[in-house]
């Protein structure tokens, strides 16, 4: 055989769709077929074959094409193209929804059902997400010589909603404002100041901290507990729950504490009412109907004077003013009032009075000791361990002492703010009962008899009593 058309009668070449492989047959099986590798490479670019022909195969078919008669074989591999990979946006948090909602799995494997980690809080300036290029791929080469095309990567798009800002490339995507990130419709990445909850606080939603205000239009259920930068307002009642709020809380259905739990904001707090319950406010304390039973700081004032407007039982501290309707009841329950100064002040007192008494019996039980250890001493009959033992107790009374001495400095600089009581007040609207204390700065005044619309003042060193105006 002498050329490649003779070869025609004998093979025949099919390709691949995208013509990324040829394949070589037989059509007939001949014994006396003979080919030179020159020969069948000239057959095989009389059919356009120029690239990645498998010379391995050629010289085979050459020498033995016994073998290759009843088979159709691949004579040229070209590249396969390389696909491009799409762009995507990596979000410098993760995304959560309701679904995906799981408790906190603490480090000794244990679960809170409370803790479900679902807020995704980001403040002013934070990097929220960024733009990854889509990969463009690589054309392949088909056994012709021709490029096969590749299917490109798609660009992803970073979509702005509200509160978010984009880097000049459009690669990058910032916070503008403190508060919670949020998709929206077709996938646009918003941040809103304001976190709501459509329902109650309780297992469903979990704990929540916020660097912005939250809402609840609903319950906040004993155990639970809400942190918020900005303000908390529940549309419904509040249980034996924390809440701690950066500004003011307001509870429109009340408080009910069950001795659990307390609620603190920075500035006001506003409730209907509060039975069994613990309220701290920087400010002031608003309610509108009654305080039952309950424990009561404001850095200001407190106001129970609605329509009702009743504080009876607890204990109410405030730094300025208290005023209300009616204080106590007629079975003399103990309801006491303190004002004039700060309640965290007048606290930390307590605690400092307790702490020097403690500093007291420290001091004097290592000066018995150190008198037994001071009279061995003389007699020559003291231990090398009772040595050490008297170095030790000497400088630990040297401490006590020291701190003793810081202690009652501190208590000086508090009962000279307690002097001053010139905004001090509790006014009573209606009725005050027995049983009812009244502080003022460092004066005390216990009520025996109803007394009706009162003033209770400061005057030449006593509380006095005169007609509410």
């Amino acid at each position: 055989m002498t050329d490649q058309f003779a070869l025609e009668n004998f093979l025949t070449i099919a390709f691949s769709d995208d013509k990324s492989v040829a394949y070589i047959q037989f059509t007939k099986r001949d014994e006396g077929f003979e080919c030179t590798e020159e020969e069948l490479n000239l057959f095989l670019r009389s059919h356009q074959i120029e690239y990645g022909i498998q010379k391995d195969i050629v010289s085979r078919i050459a020498s033995h094409p016994e073998e290759y008669m009843l088979n159709r074989t691949p004579i040229a591999m070209g590249e396969q193209p390389v696909s491009g990979v799409d762009g995507y946006i990596e979000y410098a948090f993760k995304l959560r929804n309701e679904r995906e909602q799981k408790p906190l799995e603490t480090g000794d494997g244990k679960v809170d059902h409370k803790e479900l980690n679902n807020l995704n809080n980001v403040i002013r300036g934070q990097l929220i997400a960024k733009r990854i290029p889509a990969q463009q791929g690589k054309p392949g080469i088909s056994v012709t010589g021709e490029a096969i095309p590749f299917k490109p990567g798609k660009e992803a798009l970073l979509k702005a909603g509200k509160n978010v800002v984009l880097d000049a490339e459009k690669n990058m995507m910032y916070a503008t404002i403190d508060g919670l990130i949020a998709t929206t419709e077709r996938g646009k990445i918003n941040v809103f100041p304001i976190y709501e909850v459509n329902g109650d606080v309780d297992y469903r939603v979990g704990n929540i901290d916020f660097v912005g205000t939250v809402v609840i239009r609903g319950n906040v259920l004993t155990g639970f507990r809400i942190k918020a930068a900005g303000d908390i307002r529940v549309i419904g009642g509040v249980e034996g729950a924390e809440l701690d709020a950066g500004g003011s809380i307001e509870i429109t259905g009340g408080i009910i504490g069950y001795n659990k739990g307390c609620v603190k904001a920075s500035k006001n707090v506003k409730s209907s009412f509060i039975q069994d319950g613990n309220v701290i406010a920087g400010e002031d304390v608003m309610v509108s109907q009654s305080i039952m039973h309950s424990t009561i700081r404001a850095g200001r004032n407190v106001f129970c004077n609605g329509i009702k407007g009743l504080i009876v039982g607890g204990s109410i501290q405030a730094g300025e003013r208290v005023t209300a309707r009616t204080v106590g009841n007629s079975m003399s329950t103990t309801t006491s009032i303190e004002v004039g100064v700060e309640p965290m002040l007048r606290n930390e007192l307590a605690e400092l009075r307790l702490r020097t008494k403690q500093l007291k019996d420290a001091i004097d039980k290592a000066d018995k000791a150190l008198h037994i250890l001071n009279q061995l001493a003389s007699t020559g009959r003291l231990a090398p361990d009772k040595v050490a033992l008297r170095v030790k107790l000497n400088a630990t009374k040297k401490t006590t002492i020291r701190e003793q001495t810081e202690v009652r400095e501190r208590i000086l600089d508090i009962e000279k703010t307690l002097e001053d009581t010139a905004k001090a007040q509790v006014d009573i609207i209606k009725t005050i009962y027995g049983g009812s204390k009244i502080v003022i700065g460092r004066f005390t005044r216990f009520i025996k008899d109803p007394a009706e619309r009162i003033s209770f003042t400061i005057h030449e060193g006593d509380i006095m009593m005169i007609p509410y105006i």
